[in-house]
């Protein structure tokens, strides 16, 4: 690892050079792919910078410590404890990183939430996942805006797209990706009977739009009027935007502006997104024997987590932990989001000690 690392140290250098070199401050095109490279390496080459720095201080003040002067070893042996715990904190917050997901810093991602089986009480699941996302995203400071919505006669959404931006946003909504169940009496039950009923989350990292570059030819774009539950127009004007990319087949569409420029805008980014994502799938697929098991492998068909109602419990099944449900539902679900995290740390440094 201390090659690699070495390595990267000395791309890092080498990129720092770059950025300020006249040849390419003049060519905007390398110089967007310099800094978005010089901008990936920065945070554990910086890392690596400073251990390398601590590591040059213990070997100096053991030097110290084992000289003649007896002020100086005096001195050096009481500074070299909180150096060596400094030092190997450091090591501890680099293996971290170079485990980490590639994607961990970014600081805005898409969340897709789709009704699953259940119908009715399915969709308003939905909107009840995703009125617990924008509580814990108000209590930490995140930004919330609704991408495109389907939403149904009775206050619940078929489909749901939310961008959220902030501090460590995937980092912190990664291993939120999957099956999503909850078991509760619907409001149209008459008898009290509990029902089951599924939706599934996708938590998509955005990437910047120097990373994903997609021509106009390369999709078609469609436009119709925006309509609301039971097809009702929300407006006539045909402000509704349907992106569909060629080479993929991928589709998206945007109806929650009104503005058809704002939705194209809007459906461009989520076009980005799900193309990024699915080289980042592509790239996992040839990983996937070596991340297969792990709780964070981010499979939305995994069942994940089941909100049982009747008896206001959240159980994750990744950690086969339960948590209050009523607490989770009003934004406070950093308690599942750091057992999932600290588990899926655990799990990763036990994968490279085995190695």
């Amino acid at each position: 690892m201390r090659e690699e690392l070495d390595s990267k140290l000395a791309r890092f250098e080498e990129l720092e050079k770059l950025l300020a070199d006249p040849q390419v401050l003049a060519d905007s095109q390398r110089m967007s792919a310099v800094a978005r490279e010089h901008g990936g390496l920065a945070r554990l080459a910086r890392q690596y910078r400073n251990f390398l720095s601590l590591e040059d201080e213990i070997a100096e003040h053991t030097e110290m410590a084992a000289g003649d002067d007896a002020d100086l070893r005096e001195l050096a042996e009481a500074e070299l404890p909180d150096l060596r715990k400094r030092r190997d904190a450091e090591w501890d917050s680099i293996l971290d990183a170079c485990l980490d997901d590639p994607d961990a810093d970014r600081s805005r991602c898409i969340v897709e939430l789709r009704a699953g089986t259940g119908g009715e009480e399915a969709a308003l699941f939905v909107r009840d996942l995703f009125e617990m996302y924008r509580r814990y995203a108000a209590e930490v400071g995140w930004d919330i805006e609704v991408m495109d919505a389907s939403p149904t006669e009775l206050g619940g959404f078929k489909d749901l797209v939310i961008g959220v931006s902030g501090q460590d946003v995937f980092r912190r909504l990664q291993f939120e990706s999957g099956g999503h169940r909850v078991q509760r009496v619907p409001d149209t039950e008459t008898k009290g009977r509990v029902h089951t009923s599924a939706a599934t989350v996708a938590v998509l990292p955005e990437p910047e739009d120097v990373e994903v570059s997609i021509a106009p030819e390369e999709y078609r774009k469609d436009l119709f009027c925006a309509s609301g539950p039971g097809g009702q127009h929300v407006n006539k004007t045909t402000s509704a935007v349907r992106l569909t990319h060629l080479e993929t087949g991928i589709v998206v569409q945007c109806q929650d502006e009104k503005s058809q420029h704002k939705n194209f805008a809007k459906a461009l980014r989520v076009l980005k997104t799900r193309l990024y994502e699915r080289q980042r799938q592509i790239e996992h697929d040839k990983r996937a024997s070596e991340r297969r098991g792990l709780v964070g492998s981010g499979d939305r068909s995994q069942r994940i987590r089941t909100y049982n109602f009747p008896q206001n419990r959240l159980s994750d099944h990744r950690l086969n932990q339960n948590f209050n449900l009523e607490n989770v539902l009003v934004g406070r679900l950093g308690m599942v989001i750091d057992a999932i995290a600290e588990r899926v740390r655990q799990e990763r440094r036990s994968g490279v000690s085995a190695g």
